[in-house]
């Protein structure tokens, strides 16, 4: 499904990222972890084609991203649900017109349609009243919960999170990954979620995959990093799991 073979990227000519394969198979819900500024948000936008590596080949459903053209990547990114930590909202229209964007230029569903969905997806993250509201009149949390609602409103196949509840309160941060949950019990999706929050990715994910100083040092099950002794994995998870994130 998702391939990372060799992938380097290089920033202000140095090498942020170096020699990163990954292998994510059809269905499969993948966590990234580790530090701030390890570059998980980096892999997520190379997957997704809006960054473009230095070295090495991405490949998803076998197409080199490399090779694509704009109507191919277009194609493609239309496939996606992203999430990321800017938000990314139209400040221009209100939650329910962001929310429905997605919906219209699918262009498979009536307007009435549009609306449930809307009305179900906004009562999912408890933002019911907040449906003609702008994102100037938002809190950073409400915007967070209103992107998460608009990437994943068409359950697309492929979904990638960067840092799914950052700035949310626990009971917020729960709800969202049971959310995340849901969605995955009720369709065949892909995922990766790149996060701090490990209390909901060992409940969400399948594998884990932790980057540091620019490449990955581990992956594994939940089960494997429990039992890894070698650090700096050790450390790190353990540490997290120190926190109540275990």
């Amino acid at each position: 499904m998702i391939t990372l073979h060799e992938v380097g990227k290089k920033w202000q000519g140095e090498w942020v990222l170096r020699d990163v394969s990954l292998e994510i198979s059809q269905g499969e819900y993948i966590g990234l972890i580790g530090p701030g500024g390890s570059g998980k948000t980096l892999l997520i936008k190379l997957m997704t084609g809006l960054v473009h590596p230095d070295a090495g080949t991405v490949t998803v459903d076998g197409q080199n991203l490399a090779d694509l053209d704009a109507r191919g990547k277009e194609a493609l990114r239309f496939r996606m649900g992203m999430l990321f930590q800017n938000f990314a909202l139209f400040d221009f229209m209100t939650v329910a017109e962001n929310l429905a964007f997605p919906l219209r230029q699918a262009g498979e569903l009536e307007e009435a349609e549009i609306a449930g969905r809307i009305q179900t997806a906004l009562g999912e993250i408890g933002l019911s009243h907040a449906a003609e509201r702008y994102p100037i009149e938002l809190s950073g949390g409400m915007k967070k919960r209103v992107s998460f609602a608009r990437a994943v409103i068409r359950r697309p196949p492929l979904l990638f999170y960067d840092d799914p509840t950052a700035g949310l309160d626990p009971v917020t941060s729960a709800k969202i990954f049971q959310l995340l949950t849901t969605i995955r019990e009720s369709g065949d999706t892909t995922a990766v979620t790149a996060g701090h929050d490990l209390r909901g990715i060992r409940r969400l994910c399948d594998r884990v995959a932790m980057v540091g100083d620019g490449s990955i040092v581990h992956t594994g099950t939940i089960g494997e990093f429990d039992d890894c002794r070698r650090e700096p994995v050790a450390s790190f998870w353990e540490a997290s799991r120190a926190e109540g994130w275990g």
